[in-house]
């Protein structure tokens, strides 16, 4: 148990999310890219997953800066509803570490 409580510090968590931000911000970008080419895209399953993943914040943003799956039902309450799922944990880990 020390040795998973030695791994999730804040400090880790925080660098971990950043970089899994980046990530759904960047992956919007280049889907929106690709789309906009008419070339393949990343899979709407992917974009969820690596929002589900902690990237909630950089997904939406994404989103909204690129003007990318804004039409689309499942990416305008889900991502959102992601995001609030990720506060709330985050909140809980900190709390019990």
């Amino acid at each position: 148990m020390n040795d998973i409580q030695e791994i999730l510090t804040l400090k880790n968590m925080i660098i971990y999310l950043v970089i899994i931000n980046i990530i759904g911000f960047l992956a919007m970008w280049i889907d929106k890219r690709r789309a906009q080419r008419h070339a393949w895209r990343i899979p709407e399953k992917t974009l969820m997953i690596i929002a589900a993943l902690g990237g909630g914040i950089g997904t939406i943003a994404g989103m909204y800066i690129f003007r990318h799956k804004t039409q689309k039902i499942a990416f305008v309450v889900g991502m959102p509803l992601i995001l609030i799922v990720e506060i709330i944990a985050f909140v809980y880990f900190v709390i019990v570490m």
